[in-house]
């Protein structure tokens, strides 16, 4: 078969991967999102299906008042003796924890804390014993891949925290994972940081304490060097191995907006790549280090497109999320509609406001959605962070509706355009490219362009941080109803 990269699309970072019970598990990160924790399942590494969250009560993750690309980092899910654990960063709260499940569609425990700094954390488990491991600084005060043995039962170390490697001299190092292979020891890293530079590299060792050695064919899969070419910033791997033998590193990278256009605004998704092995056991990624656009694998599976996303065929507890902390009083969610009650908490705002949305997935979409507003402000939003996002909406004053574009860019808050409506209810439009977004509301057969906003700004580039754009349901001030609501891609 041939499949396509990235085999999930949009805001999904920092993919971690184990196999369990004949399918693969994996996990991204989430940030100031909640729940927390993306889960994913498959059959096969290509076609992927989120069947939840790991992180579910609040007890759980800590993200009240958490900026955007806060919260919480790169997880890592690892199985052993029939448990799933999934360990993390909140990174705001600057904690390492993990918590586990015996069934994976199930809940997940309350987090156990394990006192070792850095971010990252991975575990290995070996001969009854856990490693855990995470980049930062060890009980020595030295920097980089650091490593103790805890108790997998209370997250209580039980050796000092000791730096294994310190990699092969890229900076930000990060992403560590070890794997036991042919009797040795592969400890897999990120260098470079994630984004132009991002590298995967690593070392090997016959002791799981080292002494590590750094490969001498670093990096192993890298698109810093791969121009003009789409695809970039790839790195922050995991390896993962298929029924037949065959090896693959599941790794975050992002897609441009343009072959010239160093800009993009999907976020970090997750991209599979096929490894080998050398005759002295020597890593190399891909046909020749780089991830491309497209791989033929054994294999006679077929990959899914995207389907056309409604409220009635997704799920609430899976493909949507809120902001932070959300009150969930706020909203009243069914498969034919969403009725959002407003705060006085704006997209503006470090805090929760009435707010839920799923990843874009695509460059290329046209969303809808009919709105009827009872009062205060409601619609749809392009939300990269608080200080950009793109904003359609109806809005209330006094007797009058009308229809609003609002464009936020580096805190400058724009209206570009408002049109006076009869009723309360209209339909709101979307249409998106690489390039821009343009925004359309419409009241029986007459569609009104109310403008459009360079989608370069809703961007890593522009915004900074580790996020993607999100296409978001959200109210403030008043209740709002919405219906059917539909967001179609072309791949």
């Amino acid at each position: 078969m041939i499949y396509k990269n990235p085999v999930i699309k949009g805001f999904y970072p920092d993919p971690s991967a184990c196999f369990a019970n004949g399918r693969y598990y994996l996990v991204t990160s989430t940030f100031q999102y909640f729940p927390g924790v993306a889960l994913f399942e498959s059959e096969d590494l290509v076609n992927w299906e989120q069947i939840g969250y790991v992180l579910t009560r609040e007890n759980q993750v800590e993200l009240e008042n958490v900026p955007s690309s806060g919260g919480v980092f790169a997880p890592t899910i690892r199985y052993n003796n029939g448990r799933f654990y999934m360990v993390t960063t909140n990174d705001t709260t600057h904690r390492n924890f993990y918590v586990y499940t015996d069934d994976i569609y199930g809940e997940w425990s309350d987090p156990v804390e394990v006192d070792q700094g850095g971010i990252d954390p991975s575990l290995y488990f070996e001969d009854g014993k856990t490693y855990f491991l995470s980049n930062g600084t060890d009980d020595y005060g030295e920097n980089g891949v650091t490593q103790c043995e805890i108790d997998i039962e209370s997250g209580k170390k039980l050796s000092h925290s000791k730096v294994i490697w310190k990699g092969s001299g890229g900076r930000y190092l990060e992403s560590p994972h070890t794997y036991k292979i042919n009797g040795k020891y592969y400890l897999m890293a990120a260098e470079g940081g994630t984004e132009y530079g991002h590298m995967i590299t690593y070392a090997t060792a016959d002791n799981i304490w080292g002494e590590y050695r750094t490969a001498d064919n670093n990096p192993i899969l890298t698109n810093r060097n791969k121009a003009p070419y789409i695809i970039q910033g790839i790195g922050h791997g995991d390896l993962v191995e298929d029924n037949r033998g065959n090896r693959y590193i599941l790794s975050l990278g992002f897609r441009q907006i343009g072959v010239w256009m160093p800009y993009h605004n999907l976020g970090r998704e997750v991209f599979l790549t096929p490894v080998r092995f050398d005759s002295i056991g020597r890593i190399f990624g891909g046909r020749d280090g780089t991830t491309d656009e497209s791989y033929e694998i054994p294999g006679d599976l077929v990959q899914k497109p995207l389907p056309v996303f409604t409220f009635e065929n997704t799920d609430v507890k899976k493909e949507w999320c809120f902001l932070r902390k959300p009150d969930m009083n706020n909203y009243e969610l069914s498969k034919e509609r969403f009725i959002l009650h407003g705060t006085d908490k704006t997209l503006d705002d470090i805090a929760s406001p009435t707010f839920i949305a799923m990843r874009q997935r695509e460059f290329n979409m046209e969303l809808s959605v009919d709105l009827k507003l009872s009062g205060g402000e409601a619609g749809v939003s392009m939300y990269m962070c608080e200080a950009e996002h793109y904003d359609i909406a109806l809005k209330r004053a006094g007797n009058e509706v009308r229809a609003v574009l609002k464009l936020n860019i580096g805190g400058i808050k724009h209206e570009e355009n408002s049109i006076a409506l009869e009723g309360d209810t209209a339909r709101l439009i979307v249409r998106a490219d690489n390039y821009c977004y343009n925004f359309c509301v419409k009241q029986g057969d007459r569609e009104y362009y109310l403008g459009q906003g360079a989608s370069k700004y809703l961007t890593s580039e522009v915004s900074g941080g580790f996020t993607g754009t999100m296409t978001a349901l959200y109210a403030i001030g008043g209740t709002a109803e919405f219906t059917d609501f539909i967001c179609a891609y072309k791949e």
